[in-house]
């Protein structure tokens, strides 16, 4: 009969595609572990990515608004799931292993800074070398947290930044993934915000796609599913990927820089920039030289919003004098009348 793992296993060569990365088949972990008798491999890494303190502290981080009091506005973490709800639903249509498809869906910006592509942005001036938050999710899974996961599961988070080269097919349906989730659903939410309305996308792109998000959004992944299917790679056709980046252009134009959704950056730079510096020459007595940057950018990186800001006000804000005991009051009246 065998283990329930072994069934699975066996499902997953009896129907997923010649193309699909099998469980069974996997280049393995850093370290050996003994096998699960429920769990594939790469199910295994999905839960060990969810039951981590990096992807929890996701859920306030910003995703393109700063710490939004609206509850609607998207973070990085239901950005994440997002990402995750698309490439699944992708991976199913064409066969791929969707456990795998999910754990990298689920990983792949757990090395993203506070701030958003702002915070990405000035460690990557800092740091020598420069600062990527894929190089970093990376470094969590790997190092951080040591979640000791599959080879395809750290190559498909590594590469989910356009211009990387993926190694299987469910890592490069997450790359198309986080691009259509970001497109939309950031369109969502800055005309949420009132930054621009559904009638200022260009014009060509509402006929192509509609004014309908849902139909955009749908048309986007029709558009992989119908191009890749038994096809050894994925791809969008061409006139949906020409209108998809018309759109991408667009959103970096008029919302991504130099619009009221970025207006707060200047002081969350400030934020970063002076955490980075407090902590390089508190650390400066403490430990060799050689290791105080990357102390330091783990640290950053790794912080909430809601953290940098507090650390930023614990440091630098003055906080008024009060008295130890502020019940005072109440102990002289006892001690006058009782």
């Amino acid at each position: 009969m065998g283990t329930i793992r072994e069934r699975l296993e066996q499902l997953e060569a009896e129907n997923l595609s010649k193309y699909a990365t099998k469980s069974f088949k996997t280049k393995g972990r850093k370290e050996p572990v003994e096998e699960c008798t429920i769990r594939t491999n790469f199910q295994r890494d999905r839960d060990r990515i969810i039951h981590c303190k990096a992807f929890r502290r996701l859920k306030h981080k910003t995703q393109v608004f700063l710490s939004p009091f609206d509850d609607h506005f998207r973070t990085r973490l239901t950005h994440t799931l997002e990402v995750s709800q698309i490439a699944r639903t992708i991976s199913r249509a064409l066969a791929l292993n969707e456990d795998l498809t999910e754990a990298i869906a689920l990983g792949h910006d757990l090395g993203h800074t506070p701030f958003g592509h702002c915070g990405e942005g000035v460690l990557n001036h800092l740091v020598d070398g420069g600062f990527r938050h894929n190089e970093q999710s990376v470094r969590v899974v790997e190092v951080i947290e040591n979640l000791n996961l599959c080879q395809e599961t750290i190559d498909g988070i590594y590469t989910h930044s356009w211009g990387l080269v993926p190694k299987t097919c469910e890592a490069k349906v997450v790359q198309f993934a986080d691009k259509i989730a970001y497109i939309n659903h950031d369109i969502d939410d800055s005309i949420r915000a009132g930054i621009i309305s559904e009638d200022d996308l260009p014009v060509e792109c509402q006929k192509y796609f509609t004014s309908d998000k849902n139909k955009r959004l749908s048309k986007m992944i029709n558009s992989i599913i119908s191009n890749s299917l038994d096809k050894p790679n994925i791809e969008m056709d061409e006139e949906c990927w020409h209108y998809t980046t018309l759109l991408r252009e667009w959103m970096f134009k008029n919302v991504y820089v130099d619009s009221p959704a970025k207006l707060e950056e200047k002081k969350t730079a400030r934020i970063v920039c002076e955490l980075y510096k407090y902590y390089t020459e508190f650390l400066e007595s403490q430990i060799e030289k050689d290791k105080i940057e990357r102390i330091v950018v783990d640290y950053i990186s790794g912080m909430t919003d809601q953290y940098a800001i507090e650390k930023f006000k614990e440091l630098y804000i003055p906080k008024p004098i009060q008295a130890l005991n502020k019940d005072e009051a109440i102990f002289r009246l006892i001690k006058k009348f009782a």
